[in-house]
């Protein structure tokens, strides 16, 4: 979250480093020269929710850093203090970090408490319940090159979105329209979000990303199983990868080395318990076809796409039975004597053999705009 103190401040109200100084401007421009063509890819986010009828469980004013995916960073109107969500974050900042972080998200949410009252009244709602969310933040792409974005929502509806190239706003309704004039008429606003975006949020991203290298840019591969159910004629494959890191994957379904991008139908990316994500595609086929397709996944952990076809569990019978065969020969063979000695008819507790068995400044935030 850029912070609001110091002379070079970023919009107020938005979390991120605000007193970027020169020597770290020019030390992150200067990164971003000596990171080249190619490096990785990593992507710094801000959420903010504000309600209007808080419960519980339901905080007034929530904010959330995350970068690649993970959050960072949690503020909430109960606590009123920015916490460290991951151990990389709090082992690198000191707390005058945590005090600017705090302020800012305060300010926010003052704000926000606010414009919930003023949008209700300009789109004539009675005081109920109403959410005001905005998300922004930055990419550092695989190329070198850079992406920023600013945009917000009312009642589940988007509601302005910020164009830092134009330095415009684009409206979502006649009720934006009214915020916008506003906005656009103190070109200072735009401007300052413009170098927020393109230097502030890029420089923390960088610091971020090299506080938490060795987590985020670790790499593990997918496990991926294809699966197939049929149904009424019609054959669906599944093709589910689990476990990988990072976030980022490529799912698909080839017929004859062909993509079949309108046939197939995906999830969306989730995480697990322990930090990795799954995700999954399924297509579906004629039964005489199957052996026409392929499941192709593309991950930063692969040096080359895998491609996966599906093996149906009927081939594996016969193996399987091969199997479940000898382990019980060999298990005879080892009870002989024990079954000869236990001839009178005792039957051993316990044990019964089954066949078949399955066995720079000091914040990344700026906050917000003024209120709408």
């Amino acid at each position: 979250m850029p912070s609001s103190s110091g002379g070079s401040s970023g919009p107020s109200g938005a979390m991120g480093p605000g007193r970027a100084g020169g020597l770290g401007l020019v030390l992150g421009l200067l990164l971003g020269v000596l990171g080249g063509a190619a490096s990785e890819p990593h992507s710094l986010r801000y959420f903010y929710t504000a309600v209007s009828d808080p419960s519980p469980g339901v905080p007034q004013f929530v904010a959330v850093g995350s970068v690649d995916g993970e959050v960072f960073v949690y503020y909430d109107s109960e606590t009123r203090w920015m916490e460290p969500r991951v151990d990389w974050i709090a082992a690198n900042v000191d707390q005058q970090y945590w005090d600017e972080q705090t302020n800012i998200a305060q300010s926010a949410q003052q704000i926000f408490h606010v414009d919930l009252d003023t949008l209700r009244e300009r789109y004539n709602q009675s005081r109920g319940s109403h959410t005001l969310q905005r998300m922004y933040g930055c990419d550092l792409l695989e190329d070198g090159s850079i992406r920023g974005f600013d945009q917000r929502g009312y009642d589940g509806k988007d509601f302005l979105t910020f164009d830092k190239d134009t330095m415009t706003y684009t409206a979502a309704d006649a009720g934006a329209q009214i915020t916008k004039r506003k906005w656009e008429a103190d070109g200072t606003d735009a401007e300052r979000w413009k170098f927020y975006l393109e230097n502030t949020c890029i420089e923390w991203l960088r610091k971020y990303a090299s506080f938490g290298k060795d987590v985020l840019e670790r790499r593990e591969r997918p496990e991926v199983r294809v699966s197939g159910m049929e149904a009424k004629k019609i054959l669906t494959l599944s093709c589910r990868a689990h476990g990988f890191y990072p976030q980022p994957i490529s799912i698909s379904w080839l017929k004859d080395g062909v993509v079949q991008e309108q046939e197939t139908r995906r999830g969306s990316t989730v995480p697990n318990s322990d930090g990795t994500y799954h995700a999954w595609a399924t297509i579906d086929v004629l039964p005489g076809d199957k052996d026409k397709y392929q499941c192709r996944v593309e991950h930063a952990s692969l040096p080359q796409p895998g491609h996966f076809s599906w093996e149906p569990q009927s081939n594996l019978i016969p193996i399987v039975a091969g199997v479940a065969v000898t382990v019980v020969a060999v298990i005879a063979a080892l009870a002989g004597f024990a079954v000869w000695k236990s001839k009178q008819g005792k039957k051993e507790k316990g044990y019964n053999v089954a066949p078949g068995s399955d066995g720079g400044s000091n914040s990344s935030n700026t906050g917000s705009n003024p209120s709408v």
